[in-house]
């Protein structure tokens, strides 16, 4: 456990923002410049020692994933295969104010979200479907996507579906024609390696390329391509193909759940501006020095808890702090405030 000389001072959060030695991801490195000349959003220090004191205070939950059961490949042999194709299409599940949700009804169960696509991939599988596929996917037309996404009646289509059925696409024609049809062979030429794999991620598939600029620099967020990592790891136990070291290393995963949450924690801070845009669930453009800004934010409180609890004799990595914020990100509070808008395939 660190001692109380390694507790930053709450008074200067842009002082905490010291990236880690050997960055090779580069997602902290480039958002700790994006924070330190932020208008718009800052971050409340001494929140972030609260809700890490109030975690460590009792132990850490034990998963309340109910996931399992919606991830559904078939064959362990075409799991890498679904995995990827699923968090190629990953993204941007959410409806206009006051209108239904896309909705998917499997085995008798209502789902939305994150959940509804999972749910609608493994129903595919369960009709025969070869969504596992690279030659039926670099191929697969738009009714056939239709289908593996239909909705419940009543409830409206997916968003952006013309841009998942290009990600499907690229899935499937990358694979065919670089990697003998197997993500497998992806994840063995990054050598196991988690952040390798989500470079690789982002070097051969467009759809993952998650990086935005900032006064002329890049900025990787690489949300889809690190949770695809995680993912991986997790649907298979980290066994075979999915034994992936250095999933530590990996940052948060920058959506708009977890920053609706860490605002309500008090650990993000909008300027009144910026307040009063997403509570009025106003559009904003991605790629956008507000959008940027919250997502940067995002990365750096998980990080900055994440060292909190460490302190507190806690080792948790920044994907499971954010799978713990998006967890209960998932039950709605009353005073709970909107999460931005901003329609993007990135998350």
């Amino acid at each position: 456990m660190a001692d109380a000389s390694d507790t930053p001072r709450l008074d200067d959060w842009r002082a905490a923002l010291t990236p880690p030695q050997g960055d090779r991801l580069g997602a902290l490195t480039a958002t700790a410049r994006v924070l330190r000349s932020a208008r718009l959003v800052s971050l409340d220090l001494a929140a972030i020692e609260a809700l890490a004191q109030r975690w460590a205070s009792a132990p850490w939950p034990a998963s309340t994933a109910t996931l399992a059961a919606l991830h559904d490949p078939g064959a362990p042999e075409h799991a890498p295969n679904w995995v990827l194709l699923l968090d190629a299409l990953n993204f941007c599940f959410w409806g206009e104010p006051g209108k239904p949700r896309w909705r998917v009804a499997w085995r008798g169960e209502s789902h939305d979200g994150y959940d509804a696509l999972a749910a609608a991939l493994s129903r595919a599988v369960e009709d025969g479907v070869p969504v596992w596929d690279a030659d039926w996917l670099a191929d697969l037309e738009a009714e056939t996507l239709e289908r593996i996404l239909r909705p419940e009646p009543d409830a409206p289509m997916i968003p952006l579906f013309a841009e998942r059925l290009t990600d499907a696409r690229e899935v499937g024609r990358i694979l065919r024609d670089r990697y003998d049809g197997l993500f497998a062979n992806v994840v063995e030429d990054a050598e196991y390696d988690a952040v390798s794999l989500a470079l690789a991620l982002e070097r051969e598939f467009s759809s993952f390329a998650d990086v935005a600029m900032w006064e002329g620099q890049p900025v990787p967020f690489l949300k889809r391509a690190q949770i695809c990592v995680a993912d991986l790891r997790a649907i298979t136990g980290g066994a075979s193909v999915g034994a992936i070291r250095g999933i530590e290393k990996l940052t948060a995963f920058a959506d708009y759940k977890l920053p609706q949450l860490l605002r309500r924690f008090g650990v993000i801070v909008y300027a009144p501006e910026l307040a009063a845009t997403v509570d009025s669930y106003t559009l904003i453009p991605a790629g956008s020095a507000p959008e940027v800004e919250i997502r940067a934010a995002t990365l750096w409180a998980v990080e900055l808890l994440r060292r909190a609890l460490e302190r507190r004799g806690q080792r948790h990595s920044a994907a499971e702090i954010d799978y713990r914020l998006w967890s209960e990100s998932q039950t709605k509070a009353p005073d709970e405030r909107p999460y931005h808008r901003t329609r993007t395939i990135y998350y």
